[in-house]
């Protein structure tokens, strides 16, 4: 009885002691009390040529284009036009009824003439007294003057003779401010009748530039509005189709990095597959704020009209552009060749303790099974709150990637640059052939930690792992 009672405790040690040695060995090796390892992929930095572009979308316009209306009222009894005619600078295109302003200006030619009779009648008014008071009054006055000087007349007689002779004098007065007064109204009726001359010229539309009418919004015997009343009727609308521009909406937080001569990529809907170049014209200097969908204007987003000139002409007389077609357009704001970079995928935030960045920053929040095309949105949003690598820190927060060290990773903080749709620049904290974490961006973004054990597969097949 002892004997069995010793083999067993025997027994009993031997398999503690071998469980404590799988427990330690499995510890070691991993197998237990331990989170298993991360599978991520990796990327080295390597040097490329970045291109950093801003998408705008919009409308193909003239660059000239002019709005005719009528400056006069009336019935259009003219009409020498129709939509899509050429024109030349000149050309009577339309005539508005010039009965009215005829009758007008002869009105106003007899009110002319009636003037320059009552200024000859002034004239002839003004020479009689004159002749008056040089032939008659002045020789009675001085004679009467002398009679008295010599006591023959008396003081009555002398002061009747000077009271004639100065009523003479201010009779010519009078009769000069009447001739200037006729002179007047001589030039205010010529004045008139410039004015109605013009009325009746201005009756004849004629073109203003050369061109095509693009659009004739009247018909023949259509009363129109004239400009001189109000705001008027707009006849018709004539462009130069030979040089067109895009004309875009461009993001406040875009519009920044745009300059008037950055080279353009445009694609027309009506021409699909088929891409056109273009350069930067005019940036605006107002915003044109609209309302978000759905907001009930609550939210409003602001964007700046840039005016972007097509390369080449639009020749005729089967225009390849027309006014009003869709445009998008990819604006090349900056170029650097030989650029140490990464997928945006490998940039994340974290705070200066390196902890992930709370949900509603810039960090990523979405799930490894997400798609490498949401995670790289998601990257490229990261990019655009830093702008020309200057801090590139977020408030509290930093720009870090995490660099394969073994089977383990070193969050490294680095400054960022210039990115295109793929791959952003690391200006600074890196250097070229380093591998680091470029998926999944759940793991980059909020798993990963310098403790944390990393097994580095192929991207491909992480994805297809994760689906």
């Amino acid at each position: 009885m002892p004997a069995i009672s010793n083999k067993r405790i025997l027994w009993i040690a031997v398999v503690v002691i071998v469980m404590a040695v799988l427990a330690a060995v499995g510890r070691r090796q991993g197998w237990w009390g331990q989170t298993p390892p991360l599978e991520v992929a990796v990327e080295k930095v390597t040097a490329r040529s970045l291109v950093e572009t801003v998408l705008a979308s919009g409308k193909i316009q003239p660059i000239t284009e002019v709005k005719i209306s009528s400056e006069v009222s009336g019935e259009i009894v003219v009409l020498n036009i129709k939509e899509g005619d050429a024109v030349r600078r000149g050309q009577l295109l339309a005539k508005i009824n010039p009965e009215m302003m005829a009758a007008a200006l002869d009105r106003n030619e007899a009110a002319v003439n009636n003037a320059k009779s009552g200024l000859a009648s002034a004239k002839v008014r003004l020479r009689q007294l004159q002749n008056i008071l040089r032939l008659t009054v002045e020789p009675a006055y001085k004679r009467t003057a002398k009679l008295y000087e010599d006591k023959v007349a008396t003081q009555a007689e002398w002061e009747a003779a000077r009271s004639q002779y100065e009523s003479a004098q201010q009779d010519i007065e009078s009769a000069q401010q009447a001739v200037e007064g006729a002179e007047f109204m001589v030039q205010s009726a010529k004045a008139s009748q410039k004015e109605m001359r013009e009325q009746l010229a201005r009756t004849n539309i004629l073109a203003p530039m050369d061109g095509i009418v693009t659009k004739l919004s009247v018909e023949l015997g259509e009363r129109v509005v004239g400009t001189i009343q109000m705001a008027g009727t707009e006849m018709i609308r004539i462009a130069d189709l030979t040089r067109m521009e895009v004309r875009v909406d461009v993001s406040e937080s875009d519009v920044v990095r745009v300059k008037n001569g950055d080279s353009v990529k445009v694609e027309v809907d009506a021409y699909p597959g088929r891409t056109f170049g273009g350069v930067v014209r005019e940036i605006a200097n107002s915003s044109n704020a609209s309302a978000l969908p759905g907001t009930g204007g609550a939210d409003q987003v602001t964007n700046f009209m840039v005016k972007i000139s097509m390369l080449g002409d639009n020749q005729g007389p089967n225009f390849l552009f027309r006014p009003g077609m869709s445009a998008s357009s990819e604006i090349t704001t900056r170029r650097v060749a030989g650029a140490l970079s990464l997928p945006i995928n490998a940039v994340t935030l974290r705070d200066f303790e390196g902890q992930p960045v709370e949900s509603g920053s810039d960090s990523g929040t979405g799930d490894s099974e997400e798609s490498n095309s949401g995670d790289k949105a998601q990257g490229s949003a990261q990019g655009q709150t830093n702008e020309k690598g200057a801090g590139r820190s977020v408030g509290t927060d930093r720009e870090v990637v995490f660099v394969r060290k073994g089977d383990g990773v070193e969050q490294r903080t680095v400054v960022t640059g210039i990115q295109d749709d793929r791959y952003i620049q690391i200006v600074s904290g890196l250097k070229a052939g380093e591998e680091v974490v470029v998926a999944p961006y759940s793991a980059i973004s909020r798993d990963l930690t310098k403790s944390r054990k990393v097994k580095v597969v192929p991207q491909d097949q992480l994805f297809q792992s994760e689906d």
